[in-house]
């Protein structure tokens, strides 16, 4: 039942973003190479697809993650975020409030996240916000998250550099498992401008910290990747 609703509120969204107006949109593909991850081979390739894009109801977030290990362990991930407005300010630190949800669909699960975000203005910053969800668990019981997630360009010199990221706070269930958090960044360094390229085009470095990762007590990952991320 779960996924027929799914699969309903898809295709309506679907739907009513093609319907709308769109004032921008970002598209990318990363490639990510690490070896220290947690709960599973440590050594894993990751490719993920990204898609941002703003409409006259809000803006969407997506992604896929397609990781492999060495040991030949395959795992899918994907998560699509449409976040609705409810007010936008003029002249104020807050730029808007929403209604965002979160659908996060992986290997024989998909969650659901519902709540309510702010973005802010903030100088230096491109983008700053806080939603806060209550989350909807596939076999777990629920339970609530708190995240955040920002990007801050800056220059050094005539480069161009990006750091960018997110943190989320799960807070523990009973009987699973404590609180977790995870933070994962980015730090890039764009050589388009070397390649005459018009879209961003950085190498890097990603690195999460992930405490209790999976509601594991005492399983933090420590996990720096190397990072290709192109912006088409």
């Amino acid at each position: 039942m779960k996924k027929l609703i799914f699969t309903f509120l898809l295709c309506s969204f679907i739907s009513f973003t093609a319907n709308a107006e769109k004032y921008w949109s970002d598209t990318s593909l990363t490639y990510l190479n690490g070896s220290d991850y947690e709960a599973g081979d440590p050594d894993r390739q990751v490719l993920t697809f990204e898609y941002a894009g703003g409409y006259s109801w809000g803006k969407i977030f997506t992604f896929a993650d397609r990781l492999e290990s060495d040991n030949n362990d395959t795992e899918t991930y994907i998560e699509l975020s449409p976040e609705f407005y409810l007010l936008e300010f003029n002249d104020s630190p807050v730029k808007n409030l929403s209604f965002t949800t979160t659908a996060e669909i992986g290997d024989g699960f998909t969650n659901y996240l519902y709540g309510i975000g702010a973005a802010f203005e903030v100088p230096g910053f491109q983008y700053l916000e806080l939603d806060a969800y209550k989350r909807n668990n596939d076999g777990l019981p629920n339970n609530y998250q708190l995240t955040a997630t920002w990007g801050l360009p800056f220059s050094v010199g005539d480069t161009e550099w990006l750091f960018d990221g997110f943190i989320d706070y799960a807070s523990g269930i009973s009987n699973v498992g404590p609180a977790n958090l995870n933070f994962t960044s980015q730090l890039k360094w764009n050589i388009a401008p070397y390649f005459e390229l018009s879209a961003p085009l950085y190498i890097g470095i990603e690195y999460v910290y992930w405490r209790n990762k999976f509601y594991i007590d005492g399983l933090t990952e420590k996990n720096p990747n190397l990072l290709v991320k192109w912006h088409f």
